[in-house]
């Protein structure tokens, strides 16, 4: 490849990953990755690879993985790249400013939200817990304010009720791809690239999930309800007590119960019409995918008949 931009990326979970594909052009590559520390994980608690560490083995490209980018060593490695731009995927770490020094052609994020609305760690799962009707990807530029620089470009894309954190997650993910890949190809033409200032009365956060929010609360409204499990999919996954075990809500929907002669109380599991329902405090909600403690996910019917549900169960 003759005159390409030198990359620099920085990503970490599966969302950063069609990104890091689509910057290795005719017209950029991709020489150093930043990626966050292997984890230990699974009985035998062994190293478990970023998403975004294994694209790069594959693709063959040098990785880092530092625990803090305060390190002079790793500062010295990538001013010795002579890398032209640096490009950020949900990396999860703050960069500093004397690491943003070090490209001359810039620092650009994509961002999983319509920026102002949803800077921080969590934006897809607050826009669909909130209800938001739409939300989309941003390309902006890096400053030391978390999410803060501005805007480059951004899509839209609608938010269906029942649509879930993964399969927003996988959406955008593409898209960013597409839309990183046009600003970086721009940059390198010289093009002239509009960019737009974020306005802070417009701010909202979307601050990190918390596996304590996995446990549903009974007294909120149906369709809150059905928002945070719908957020809470696939991770950590929306939860009840049920035989003193974690029962795991993957998917559940809206309905009003016409049937005045079943009385119920709040927290209680029944069976209707072959349907599984969890009374709340201001309604109920049919239940249609979930996972026992220690099982795998299974569609209600199928829980039904394997935990012999034939009448009112209270939850704890």
């Amino acid at each position: 490849m003759n005159n390409y931009l030198k990359i620099i990326f920085a990503g970490t979970p599966e969302f950063s990953v069609p990104t890091l594909i689509a910057l290795n052009t005719d017209y950029s590559k991709v020489i150093h990755v930043l990626t966050q520390p292997d984890k230990k994980s699974g009985r035998g608690m062994k190293n478990s690879y970023s998403p975004v560490k294994k694209a790069a083995l594959r693709l063959n490209i040098p990785i880092l993985q530092p625990i803090s980018l305060k390190d002079n060593d790793v500062f010295e490695i990538i001013e010795a790249s002579n890398a032209d731009i640096l490009i950020v995927a949900a990396y999860g770490l703050i960069i500093p400013s004397n690491i943003l020094a070090l490209f001359p052609m810039g620092c650009y994020n994509v961002h999983a939200s319509l920026l102002p609305r949803w800077r921080g760690a969590a934006p897809i799962h607050r826009a669909i817990e909130a209800g938001d009707k739409a939300t989309g990807v941003t390309i902006m530029k890096v400053v030391e304010k978390l999410d803060a620089g501005p805007m480059l470009i951004s899509k839209s894309i609608d938010l269906d009720k029942n649509i879930t954190t993964g399969e927003v997650t996988k959406n955008l993910a593409n898209i960013g791809a597409i839309l990183m890949e046009k600003i970086v190809s721009s940059i390198q033409k010289k093009e002239t690239i509009s960019i737009v200032e974020q306005r802070e009365s417009l701010v909202t956060y979307a601050e990190k999930i918390n596996k304590s929010e996995a446990r549903l609360n009974m007294c909120h409204a149906p369709e809150v309800i059905v928002r945070k499990i719908n957020s809470l999919n696939p991770y950590p996954g929306a939860a009840i007590i049920f035989r003193d075990k974690i029962l795991k809500i993957w998917k559940a929907d809206v309905i009003k119960n016409k049937d005045k002669s079943i009385q119920m109380s709040i927290g209680e599991l029944y069976t209707y019409n072959e349907e599984l329902i969890l009374k709340l405090e201001n309604g109920v909600i049919k239940i249609i995918e979930l996972q026992p403690e220690g099982k795998t996910r299974m569609d209600a019917s199928s829980f039904i008949r394997g935990h012999e549900i034939t009448k009112i169960e209270k939850i704890t």
